[in-house]
């Protein structure tokens, strides 16, 4: 008997279990109705997002200088230098004969006063942005001449004094680059005339900058000679899509098998015009040009001709509130769902900011820690309860004490029906 009891007794179990699972899963608005299963997680976390565009380019010089001569005006002598010849900033080049010789001096002397002249303008708005720049941190209102307010190209009654700073400290190093480049011409203009006063006959054409001899014309065509800066760039294509996000000033990084180290640099120059002309047959290309930032005077010397792979950073934020995209969902605006502490599933509508890298910046919604649905199962309702799976590393028997009895029979019974 006892045995027929045994099987009776679970028999009566079992039609009950089922009676009771079939009246919570018919009923309506059944909190097991609206049970969802999560799987997949993941919490809204400070992070780095950074926009690039991929894409390749090839190790060039900088620049290319042009040497013309005027054949109808002068009798060419001869050649000083040589095809792949590395020369500096007052190299000879090649020698000719003038007729005029009175007439060039003036020129040349016009020039070298002119060059001075620059020279002077130069050093006197130096002194005015070191002027400046000495008054910013004790007196930020302090009165700016207009000169320098103007070319800073900032609003100086809201840019905060590191900025302004900032600005007056590149402002200063380019006008001190200019200032280089015409006293290397100041010499050279000095070289032809030392030249005119030590030859009567003869006149000497010196480089303007140092390089390397690319070509020479021997047929004294212009231009007659060609001059490769030493100094090297990336140089590369912007496809129409890429140029939508391209600027001058970007960051640029840089890998080649042909060197050790990682170029780092900024794109300097951007050709509005496409390379070739445009055709409905072909895509538009864009040339652009990488700057590369020297690293003392260890770098490695660069390869004309090296293919590089180059990275370019349109778009950086740091720090940012960031989900996977995929946890992003769309119906009119953007939401995704926020698991909550009280074990519901619930929408909340966000503002999206930067994607990129498989990752989406929250500006407005979760805030960083909160715990956010990835994939689910089944479609989900607004304002449901969730369910995961068990992690047997972190059940404690001490935990389960602390229910009670009716949490108990609750959290069976949602995890006998849910699947």
């Amino acid at each position: 008997m006892s045995g027929k009891w045994k099987i009776a007794a679970v028999s009566i179990a079992s039609i009950v279990l089922i009676t009771v699972n079939l009246y919570l899963i018919e009923k309506k608005e059944s909190k097991v109705e609206r049970t969802v299963f999560v799987g997949n997680w993941t919490k809204v976390k400070k992070d780095t997002i950074t926009d690039t565009i991929q894409t390749n380019g090839v190790i060039k010089p900088v620049e290319e200088y042009d040497i013309y001569f005027d054949t109808k005006k002068n009798d060419f002598n001869k050649f000083l230098v040589k095809e792949g010849d590395a020369i500096m900033a007052g190299s000879s080049l090649f020698e000719y004969t003038a007729t005029e010789l009175d007439a060039l001096k003036a020129n040349l002397e016009a020039e070298k006063t002119a060059a001075e002249g620059e020279i002077a303008g130069i050093e006197e708005y130096i002194g005015k942005l070191r002027s400046y720049q000495g008054t910013v941190t004790s007196d930020p209102n302090a009165a700016i001449d207009e000169s320098v307010e103007k070319n800073l190209n900032i609003d100086i009654t809201t840019s905060s004094s590191d900025l302004i700073k900032s600005n007056i400290e590149q402002e200063m190093y380019k006008q001190e680059l200019e200032k280089n480049r015409l006293d290397e011409k100041v010499k050279m203009l000095e070289t032809k005339l030392s030249s005119i006063e030590e030859q009567s006959s003869a006149i000497v054409t010196t480089s303007e900058a140092d390089g390397v001899v690319k070509n020479i014309n021997k047929n004294l065509d212009n231009p007659i000679i060609s001059i490769v800066s030493t100094n090297m760039a990336i140089e590369g294509y912007f496809s129409g899509e890429e140029m939508k996000k391209a600027e001058v000033g970007m960051t640029i990084k840089a890998s080649s098998s042909d060197t050790k180290k990682a170029l780092k640099g900024t794109i300097g120059r951007i050709h509005s015009y496409p390379a070739e002309e445009p055709s409905l047959k072909k895509d538009n290309r864009f040339p652009f040009q990488a700057l590369i930032e020297p690293e003392g005077e260890e770098t490695e010397p660069l390869l004309v001709g090296s293919k590089v792979n180059l990275t370019v950073i349109t778009n950086e934020k740091a720090g940012v509130p960031s989900i996977p995209t995929e946890a992003v969902r769309y119906q009119k605006h953007p939401y995704v769902y926020k698991l909550t502490n009280k074990g519901h599933v619930d929408k909340h509508y966000i503002t999206k900011g930067l994607k990129a890298e498989g990752k989406q910046e929250i500006i407005k919604g979760p805030s960083v820690g909160d715990v956010i649905l990835l994939k689910p199962n089944v479609a989900v309702k607004n304002h449901s309860y969730f369910i995961t799976p068990i992690q047997f590393e972190k059940v404690k028997a001490g935990t389960y004490k602390k229910f009670t009895s009716r949490e108990k029979v609750r959290y069976l019974l949602l995890g006998i029906l849910e699947k």
